[in-house]
């Protein structure tokens, strides 16, 4: 007991004051959200990359540098732009002292994205070596640091390179565990900042991006300009630009910006958009549509300009300004006035796309009255099915929902944290059930195959027992608002019959809930191939090169397993897969790839050509294991 009490002891030996590279360390999510792997767009190794690069956004949004050069080998990531350079003098200061900066009372920098003088520092700190280097006016400096700590300062020397800073650095393995870059990520983020900056081009690994027509060309690019209803809206005015259309697909997909920032989680600029459209849609027809008939279908894109923006986490995902500029509109009056003006005025001179819109609009009506009568019945299906025990092994953070309000941020901490995994069959489910952190993890069973929803309307959701239940279980009915689940992993087995019950319900997902695989909730549980053994060591492997490794590195003979579903791995082996070191291939739609094109090569009726496609990519695997 005297042990005890001692531990619980509260005197001035309990406090501690951490230098900034230390609380950086110690507390990596306050400055960069989540650490992963590299397998989600918002895992920390994307921001720091982003903390480095919107230093050279604020510069070029000032009119300095129109170019900037990433460049990623191996580990090692290098940011160059053409900027004024960091001021040699304090090149040390700012990179590794907190809350050192320039942006504090500069008035031509109250619209720049990093105002806090932390980003840097985050980098610095994370890295297991961070080397900066500002060149400026004839004159150049560097610095070199491990884990945020200085090993070496340069002297200033003369140099022939134009103006701007080099920064390259190697996140630290300690922190950023197994990390890789998926380079379409990267991809998706560097398109973004040439979309919302005119005249800039960006140069990753040799490839050049460059947008002259802003938020036009990114809505060109993540849509098929074939399948969109009217020709897109492009509206821009003082500190803020839109662009809007409608396709056929279900959900809205929005994609906003502040100061040049994609703001994933939305935000105050976002709602306000939303909420404005429908007032606009409203009064220019004189109709009281349903909010759900007008934005089903649009796909939009909204950037505004604040002063001084404040955002709800360092890693600026969400917006949280009320206003605009300070005692200026609010952001709500802010956008509805631009709307009400820009968008009213395209609509009275463009009546062909304003029938088109009205035609989409009423459309959605249509659909949603036919759909009334089946959701309710659907609904009460689902109720009497009795969800939590026929299909779904909830986590204990949903189990919980009715949490006390003082602990909802813990709450809503816990729950980004959340995954479910889809299954089929008895002893895949079973295995992941009795080896998954009950606290964040859920499991939902598959029952056979689903069916192939290609072509179909969204009634099938509804009269599909299957469908109808996982649609539940995600609460995804009416949009992601409600998403129970940040992580959809699809678990199955890694043979023909598995890879076919993954396509389907990436069908089902793409086909009538594309956002959850625009936003990046998708994924597909990677789970090892082989195990690999003797009497001293085991070596599980994804692959034919892993285990050929793995026998390598063993000697001799080692007795070699081949698994062949999930059903065969113990839940202590299995264990070691949906824990810390899980393997999550993420779901990612590139460049082009446009939802009902995909979906009809894939799913269609072009048998030959599919065919083909199969012929020509096939990989033919000769065993040559023994003992499997």
């Amino acid at each position: 007991m005297a042990e005890e009490k001692n531990m619980s002891e509260y005197n001035e030996a309990s406090i501690r004051s951490l230098d900034w590279k230390e609380h950086i360390r110690l507390r990596p999510g306050m400055y960069i959200g989540k650490l992963g792997d590299g397998s989600a767009p918002d895992d920390g190794i994307y921001v720091l990359i982003k903390e480095v690069i919107d230093n050279c956004i604020d510069e070029h949004t000032m009119g300095y540098g129109k170019q900037v050069e990433l460049t990623i080998e191996n580990k090692t990531v290098t940011v160059r732009d053409y900027g004024r350079g960091i001021p040699l003098g304090k090149l040390v200061d700012v990179v590794s002292k907190i809350n050192t900066g320039a942006k504090y009372d500069s008035k031509a920098f109250q619209k720049s994205v990093g105002l806090n003088g932390v980003g840097t520092k985050a980098v610095n700190a994370l890295s297991q070596y961070f080397k900066v280097t500002a060149f400026r006016d004839g004159k150049e400096r560097t610095a070199e640091f491990e884990k945020g700590e200085l090993i070496k300062e340069h002297k200033e020397t003369k140099s022939t390179e134009p103006n701007g800073t080099f920064v390259s650095f190697i996140p630290d393995e300690t922190v950023f565990r197994n990390y890789h870059f998926i380079h379409e990520y990267l991809d998706n983020q560097l398109w973004n900042y040439c979309y919302l900056n005119a005249g800039l081009a960006m140069h990753f690994n040799g490839k050049k991006y460059v947008s002259k027509n802003g938020l036009l060309d990114l809505l060109l690019r993540k849509t098929n300009p074939d399948e969109l209803r009217y020709p897109i809206v492009h509206l821009k005015g003082e500190d803020i630009e839109v662009a809007i259309s409608h396709n056929n697909d279900y959900g809205e997909d929005i994609f906003s910006f502040v100061n040049g920032q994609f703001t994933t989680q939305g935000g105050t600029h976002q709602q306000a958009f939303r909420e404005a459209y429908v007032k606009v849609i409203r009064d220019f027809y004189k109709k009281d549509y349903e909010a759900s008939d007008i934005r089903t279908s649009i796909v939009a894109a909204v950037s505004v300009r604040v002063q001084e923006p404040v955002f709800e986490s360092q890693t600026k995902t969400k917006l949280g300004s009320q206003n605009v500029y300070e005692n200026g509109p609010s952001m709500k009056k802010f956008v509805e006035e631009f709307l009400s003006k820009e968008l009213n005025n395209f609509l009275h001179r463009n009546p062909t796309v304003a029938e088109a819109l009205r035609k989409r609009i009423e459309q959605n009506e249509r659909e949603r009255k036919e759909l009334a009568g089946i959701k309710k019945l659907a609904n009460d299906r689902a109720k009497k099915a009795n969800l939590h025990n026929k299909k779904l092994r909830d986590c204990r953070v949903h189990l919980n929902d009715e949490a006390p309000q003082k602990n909802r941020e813990e709450f809503v901490a816990t729950q980004n944290n959340t995954t479910i995994f889809i299954t089929e069959g008895d002893s895949a489910s079973g295995s992941i059930t009795k080896s998954r952190s009950v606290d964040t993890q859920a499991v939902f069973s598959l029952r056979g195959k689903p069916l192939n929803s290609f072509g179909l309307t969204k009634k099938v959701v509804y009269e599909n027992e299957e469908f109808n239940l996982l649609q539940h279980a995600l609460n995804i009915e009416d949009g992601l608002d409600g998403l129970r689940y940040n992580n959809v992993v699809i678990a199955t087995d890694a043979d023909v019959d598995g890879m076919h019950i993954r396509l389907l319900m990436m069908t089902f997902f793409l086909q009538f809930f594309p956002d959850l695989v625009k936003k990046g909730h998708v994924y597909i549980l990677e789970t090892p191939l082989f195990r690999v053994r003797n009497k001293q060591e085991t070596i599980y492997c994804f692959d034919d090169e892993e285990r050929q490794a793995a026998v390598n590195k063993l000697g001799g003979k080692p007795e070699i397993t081949r698994f062949k579903g999930l059903g065969e791995i113990s839940p202590e082996e299995f264990g070691r897969f949906i824990g810390p070191q899980i393997r999550l291939q993420p779901v990612i739609l590139e460049q082009g790839d446009h939802i009902q094109n995909l979906l009809e090569y894939y799913m269609g009726k072009n048998t030959m050509e599919r065919q083909e496609f199969i012929i020509n990519n096939l990989k033919i695997e000769l065993d040559l294991i023994h003992n499997v």
